[in-house]
Parts: structure tokens; sequence; C-alpha cells
């Protein structure tokens, strides 16, 4: 009855803050050796490629501040909250493959209602899956989501849930079926800079 509780408290902790996983510590470990080997991590682990990460805590300090201004621009739903964040920025990310003056008014343009609120969603969404680090040092770059940098076509079919998750199904097909990723995609370099929010 004192661990159920214990979990109970700790599942409504976790519900407080705001958490999004619950970590289970508890170091029983026992019956470890006696678990059947896991379809799923293995076919991740025999994928070549980027090592998909989820731990955003773990990216460098400047990185966690520059995506904690755009979650918090995202979740109001005002576009132009986000004005603020890419003024702070060293440099304009890249919104499309030409040059964009202002991406605010890009953004507007391409949403579906002219609010922007559609690429609002899209932004929390894609910061809500896993991401990869691509390249080192000066070329590094935090990328999300983590399907941008792998091929589709090896995606485990709790990986496939989550692209369902992020684009509509007839897209996520297709990509699946290309092997290439073909939505929105983030990129923050390790220094903190927000280079790109682009298709």
């Amino acid at each position: 009855m004192k661990l159920r509780k214990n979990v109970v408290m700790a599942a409504l902790a976790a519900l407080v803050t705001g958490a999004a996983l619950l970590v289970y510590g508890s170091g029983n470990t026992a019956g470890a050796s006696d678990k059947l080997p896991d379809p799923e991590a293995e076919a991740v682990l025999a994928r070549t490629g980027p090592t998909v990460l989820n731990d955003a805590t773990a990216t460098p300090k400047l990185v966690q501040r520059i995506l904690r201004m755009i979650v918090l621009a995202a979740e109001t739903g005002d576009i132009e909250k986000m004005r603020a964040v890419l003024e702070s920025n060293e440099l304009k990310p890249m919104v499309a493959a030409k040059h964009v003056d202002d991406p605010i008014a890009y953004w507007k343009a391409q949403s579906v209602d002219g609010t922007g609120r559609d690429v609002l969603a899209n932004m929390l969404d894609m910061l809500s899956t896993g991401f990869v680090l691509t390249g080192k040092g000066d070329t590094g770059m935090y990328v999300w989501p983590y399907f941008a940098e792998i091929d589709l076509t090896t995606l485990t079919p709790k990986e496939q849930v989550e692209l369902y998750r992020l684009v509509p199904p007839e897209e996520a097909k297709a990509m699946m079926a290309s092997g290439k990723y073909t939505g929105y995609r983030l990129g923050v370099a390790p220094n903190g800079i927000w280079h790109y929010f682009m298709k």
C-alpha cells in the first residue's frame, strides 16, 4: 500500500510541475536480465544515422533558453509575440528557401486562417518530439523533429505513431513510403542561435 501511495504521489507531483514523462527509478532491477529482447529497441539500435534524443534539458543552456522563449511565445496563440524571440536571435531564422524579410508576415500568409496559429501549433508539436544533434562543434545543429534526419522506411511501429501525431495521415504514409520527412523542421545551433523553421 505504501509503494502504491508513493507511485500515486509521484504521478501527481509530475502533473503539477508539468512533467511530460515519469521516470521510474526505484532501483528494482530484479529479473532485468530475464526480460525478452525488445524488437523496437533492437530495430532502433540497428539503424544508422544520428541518435534520437529526448531530453531537451541535456542541451546547452543557450539552446534551452531559445527553446523556452519559442515555447512561451507560441503558447500565447499570438504570433506577434514571436517577434521578440526573433529580435533576440543573432540573425533571423530561415523560414523559406529564399530570403524572407519578415518571418511573422510570412507565417501569417502561410497559415490556414491568416493568424499563424497553426504555425505556432506546428512549432509546439515539433518541440514535443525527439530530436537529433547533427554535425560537431561550430557546424553542430539540434534538429526537431528527429524524423527530419532519419530514414522513415526504418520507423518502428511506435515511431510511426509519433509521425502520425505530427503530420496528417496521408502525408505520413507518403513520407514513410519515400523515406523522407517533408514537414516543418526546426534547427538550433549549440550556441543558442535559432537557424531555421521551415519545410
